[in-house]
């Protein structure tokens, strides 16, 4: 398959059919509609501390399908690597859905802060199920100023201008989607962006499907998976200054070979190539992988 080629089964596999079942992006949660009437007063499970992280992981507005996903992508772990505290502004870059603005919009509303949730941008891609997944997360997140405050709304793509105002952000999160912006070519375009974005001394906190060290690299991320090394470079050729890794979110079980990429893992669990899923494709090797082996990097805005 050449390059072309690879770069749209993967944009429609990742993107179309995924946003088409109501998904955001790769393997992201359903879009939900309804009204959301969980209540923010409810009070914290015993032994957590009402506003805390944990407090906002643990909250019952969240969706089961969603809390089940802790075990892999420890959120409260993550966003307390990447120095998320109260009273500040976080800018989420393409949200999707919002499987993590339904943990940080609650906490930064309870501690003063805000969140910058910066979605697609409108047609760029012409696929009219992003466009739904925007008008999803803004029913939901803004028909609830007691949950999740008042998210301000940008949009990032090939022709956005700045996403947030100049050195207004304290941490900027890409969170597992960075493979998409390598095949649409706007990978640098996003590092610029949160640069921009960031105070001096701000955070880029990063979630990614990792690669193999010994792989090729693959400047489109065809599988889903991105060299750690490659991540670093975008980062500082942007001007940021690498802090610190983590493996919170690493899983050795995973060899990043597999028949559909990262989307043969759960939660996507792809099993056909085109068209619909394959009803005799064994997921029983894969779904014992578990979700895909990711870097958790960290860089600082140099002051």
């Amino acid at each position: 398959m050449d390059a072309g080629s690879a770069r749209f089964t993967r944009r429609r596999f990742c993107t179309a059919a995924a946003g088409a079942a109501g998904l955001a992006g790769c393997g992201r949660r359903p879009a939900r509609l309804a009204d959301d009437r969980a209540s923010i007063s409810a009070p914290a499970p015993n032994g957590i501390q009402e506003g805390s992280l944990e407090w906002a992981v643990a909250g019952d507005w969240r969706e089961p399908a969603d809390r089940a996903r802790d075990g892999w992508r420890h959120p409260a772990q993550s966003l307390r690597f990447w120095d998320v505290r109260p009273g500040i502004t976080v800018v989420e870059f393409w949200p999707g859905a919002g499987w993590y603005s339904d943990i940080i919009a609650p906490y930064l509303n309870r501690n003063g802060g805000r969140l910058v949730a910066v979605q697609f941008q409108a047609g760029a891609s012409g696929d009219p199920a992003e466009a739904q997944i925007v008008k999803a997360y803004r029913r939901r997140f803004l028909g609830r100023p007691d949950l999740y405050g008042r998210p301000t709304l940008s949009a990032f793509g090939p022709a956005t201008g700045a996403v947030a105002p100049a050195a207004s952000a304290d941490v900027v999160l890409f969170l597992r989607n960075l493979h998409d912006w390598m095949a649409a070519g706007i990978a640098d375009k996003a590092f610029r962006d949160a640069y921009a974005a960031l105070k001096p001394g701000g955070v880029l906190g990063i979630e990614e499907h990792r690669a193999s060290p010994g792989d090729i690299p693959d400047p489109l991320a065809t599988d889903g998976y991105v060299q750690e090394s490659y991540v670093k470079q975008l980062a500082m050729d942007a001007g940021f200054r690498f802090d610190a890794a983590s493996e919170i979110n690493a899983n050795p079980k995973d060899d990043h070979h597999h028949p559909f990429g990262v989307w043969t893992l759960p939660p996507t669990r792809q099993s056909s190539l085109k068209g619909p899923p394959d009803p005799g494709f064994d997921h029983s090797k894969y779904d014992a992988i578990g979700e895909s082996d990711r870097m958790t990097l960290r860089f600082v805005k140099p002051q």
